[in-house]
């Protein structure tokens, strides 16, 4: 199956919604749907620091990925956070989450960023396992609380 990964561009804003609500449904969750329409509209502006690209295969989008470059206080370089990556269901296991992440870190080389991390529920076992392979474990508990 040959997959190719490729920045959103306006075109894509069917395959990139679809796949975009697969998302929140897999963490069963909900967006208003400005808020969707506003994070579509910022992978457009390139004065954004946030983007977003979808993983074809032929001339279906099976998979997205959503990422931000912001400043960290440990480096003088930008650091990336990969904020989002979904896979189709029915293409899951075939390496397409890999490739997704793959692309995220070559984005980040490029501009010079120093660091990709991410978070992911504690009950995604199976993203888990690819994530051992290919990035470390910072052993740091996540907290918020919602304004």
């Amino acid at each position: 199956m040959a997959i190719e990964i490729r920045p959103v561009s306006a075109a894509d804003h069917a395959a990139w919604l679809s796949l975009w609500q697969g998302y929140l449904d897999f963490y069963r969750t909900a967006l208003p749907a400005e808020v969707s329409a506003a994070t579509w509209q910022r992978f457009l502006d390139p004065a954004e620091p946030t983007h977003a690209a979808l993983a074809w295969r032929d001339d279906t989008a099976v998979g997205l990925v959503q990422w931000i470059f912001h400043r960290s206080n440990w480096s003088l370089e930008n650091s990336c956070y990969l904020q989002d990556l979904f896979v189709a269901a029915d293409t899951r296991g075939a390496g397409i989450g890999r490739l997704l992440i793959g692309h995220v870190y070559t984005q980040a080389r490029a501009t010079g960023a120093t660091r990709v991390h991410w978070l992911t529920h504690e009950s995604n076992d199976n993203a888990m396992l690819l994530y051992g392979r290919i990035a470390e474990r910072s052993g740091f508990v996540q907290y918020r609380k919602s304004l």
